[in-house]
């Protein structure tokens, strides 16, 4: 029987900072300078005054106290109020491309492999820069990889879904080994106007080294891949119609639809009983008790319902060592947020120690990873 392990993560974190208070000024200067330059439409009723944000109402709606962003200076832009990216020439590498790169490199290190066993390169994230030529092909070529490479997207759950696309290439003996990246590049998509969610994301790189498990892990920081579970069910309450198809429906350029979007209200509602069943039903079927579980590394979205989907598996509140929280740094960085958790808390668990990496998002989709740590 084929074995899997994960014997390798990096994560590239950007260098500027983006703290709630910033937000919350930048914010509330543009919510005065709308309201003065709509005064007359606000007074007819034809559109609504807007109102103002606080870092206290971000922190407890979400959890969220800063942010790692690729550019502050366009956001907090109250004429701008999105990252201001250089335009790459095309022999130069993409953004995502740059920044998978660096997580790559490190995730390689740390697995202690050598590029010509890795076999594949998957991304796996949110919000692609561009359709074609792929990112994942762009970074296979950056980094002298051999074999094939491709992009692929289910939003927030993409690295679970990359990392069971893996798993069944390994066992279908197609590969031995593959790199899975997840770019994100979150604040290209995120609506800064919206007091409602412009506090919500930030930027990151994450990747992961999986390769056949033989008898002798590959460092004393592998992890044996027991089980994979996905899910998905369609729901327009998390969307972004963002697409090549925009301009033929000029219309709807530039409109609020085409940037993130969601019923938050309904997303907890909806999500949460969702994941916490998936994730009983996977150990159930495993034949694994929740008591044997050491650790929990879930997806960055809401601080809140990490909290509640930990209070239906346990039973109780988790605490931060179980379940650690990271997006009060980093905020939702999607697909990444529950491989940083891994990558930054997992040195908490011991040998035969079992644990699960779980992600949930748009779609709706939910990943779930159950693996034991075999140094």
């Amino acid at each position: 029987m084929t074995r899997i392990q994960i014997s390798g993560t990096g994560l590239f974190t950007p260098k500027e900072i983006l703290t709630n208070d910033e937000l919350v000024n930048s914010y509330n200067k543009f919510v005065d300078e709308f309201n003065i330059e709509n005064e007359d439409k606000i007074k007819t009723g034809e559109i609504e005054e807007l109102q103002k944000s606080s870092s206290e109402f971000i922190e407890k709606a979400s959890g969220v106290k800063a942010r790692y962003v690729q550019n502050k200076s366009g956001i907090l832009d109250t004429k701008f109020m999105r990252p201001l990216l250089r335009e790459r020439k095309e022999d130069e590498l993409s953004n995502l491309a740059e920044m998978g790169v660096i997580a790559a490199k490190q995730a390689i290190e740390n697995a202690n492999i050598d590029i010509e066993k890795i076999d594949a390169v998957i991304v796996a994230c949110s919000n692609l820069e561009r359709p074609y030529p792929a990112i994942a092909i762009e970074i296979q070529n950056a980094l002298n990889i051999e074999g094939f490479a491709f992009d692929m997207n289910v939003a927030c759950s993409s690295a679970t879904f990359g990392i069971q696309t893996i798993y069944d290439m390994i066992k279908s003996g197609s590969i031995r080994s593959a790199l899975m990246v997840n770019p994100e590049i979150c604040s290209g998509h995120l609506n800064f106007k919206d007091r409602d969610c412009h506090f919500i994301f930030g930027d990151v790189a994450t990747a992961v080294v999986i390769e056949e498990l033989k008898e002798v892990p590959s460092n004393s920081n592998s992890y044996e891949i027991l089980s994979t579970k996905l899910y998905t069910q369609f729901s327009n309450n998390i969307r972004n119609n963002y697409g090549f198809l925009n301009s033929s429906s000029p219309d709807g350029v530039g409109k609020a639809d085409k940037l993130f979007h969601q019923n938050g209200r309904q997303v907890f509602k909806e999500v949460v009983p969702k994941v916490a069943s998936l994730i009983k039903e996977h150990l159930e079927k495993n034949s694994i008790e929740v008591t044997n579980i050491k650790a929990m590394y879930l997806h960055q979205a809401n601080e809140n319902m990490n909290r509640l989907i930990s209070k239906y598996i346990l039973g109780h509140e988790a605490s931060r060592d179980f379940a650690p929280i990271v997006l009060d740094e980093y905020a939702n960085t999607s697909s990444a947020g529950s491989i940083i958790a891994f990558h930054k808390h997992n040195n908490s668990l011991k040998k035969d120690d079992l644990a699960i990496i779980c992600s949930f998002g748009a779609g709706y989709s939910i990943g779930n990873v159950i693996v034991r740590k075999l140094g």
